[in-house]
This record gives C-alpha cells, structure tokens and sequence, in this order.
C-alpha cells in the first residue's frame, strides 16, 4: 500500500497563482469552514486585498444535516462582511470530493443575496464528483480511495499539512 505525500505548502504557492490570475478588481474571497477559509485568510493577506474575507458554513444546507449535525458539517458560522449582492466571488475549499459542501454553500450564500459570480478554487480535487460542480482552479488533482479521508490541518505557525485518515 503506497502513502499519499502531498507538500501542502507547495500546492498552496500553485493556488496563491491560480486565484491571482482569477481576480478581478472587484473580487471577494470566501472560504469554506474550516480548511477554505484558512486559505482565504491567507491569500487575502499575501495578495494584500482590502478588508477580511469572508467565511461560509455548509452546515445549515447539507442534505445529511440529520446524520451529521452542526459539528461535523462545517462548524463554523458564516460571516460575511459585505454585500453579496453583485460580488464577484471567488469560493475557497480545501478538498473538492463529491460535490455536496459545495451545493450547501452555494444555497447559504444565497441567503445572502445574489452574486454577480461565483467561481470555485480548491487545493485539491480528488474527483469522486456525485454533483456537476467542478473547480475554476485546483492546485491538484490526487486519486483516493473512497475508503480514505484528505483534510487540511494548520499548524500554530500557520504552516498548511495535510492529514489521510482511513
């Protein structure tokens, strides 16, 4: 059996690239608890955009929201500082798989309002799709067992690793 390696922090310098060709003046950022807005925190801060991004919970819209809960179903709570409204959007995520976390996000976000677009970057796509959602951008694509679970962790530092659980 082989070992996954993946250098988050590599993959993190490719989408540092993909979301700076993706910008636009106008662009938001918005991440996914908790692994996306992670990154959104920190491609706001190294692409020196004004303000703090923005965060976003799939908890309320999963549609295993009865198995899962508010825990496990991107705990956080969505904060979302400005006027969604028109915003072009760029949506941040750790780890594209099947597509689910995605479709609740997209549903909260238009709580909010109505965006002029919303465009997909992730560090990882490990396909696996059980929706038609892909990525603008991927850092990288890696093939998983469906057996196994990729997921970022952030040490104190900041420094992005990655964790293959099963």
């Amino acid at each position: 059996m082989s070992t996954l390696m993946l250098d988050a922090e590599a993959l993190y310098l490719e989408l540092l690239r993909g979301v700076k060709a993706l910008l636009k003046s106008d662009t938001r950022l918005v991440g996914i608890t908790s692994g996306g807005a992670w990154l959104a925190e920190r491609l706001q801060a190294d692409l020196q955009l004004p303000g703090k991004p923005g965060v976003i919970s799939s908890a309320m819209h999963r549609d295993d929201f009865s198995q899962r809960g508010m825990v496990s179903g991107g705990g956080g709570q969505t904060a979302l500082d400005f006027d969604v409204n028109g915003a072009d959007i760029i949506l941040l995520d750790d780890v594209l798989y099947t597509g689910r976390t995605i479709r609740a996000v997209i549903n909260e976000l238009f709580d909010f309002g109505r965006p002029a677009a919303v465009r997909l970057a992730v560090l990882v796509d490990r396909g696996g799709r059980e929706l038609p959602i892909q990525p603008d951008f991927a850092a990288s694509r890696v093939a998983l067992p469906a057996s196994q679970q990729l997921a970022l962790a952030r040490s104190t530092a900041g420094a992005f690793s990655f964790n293959v659980e099963g």
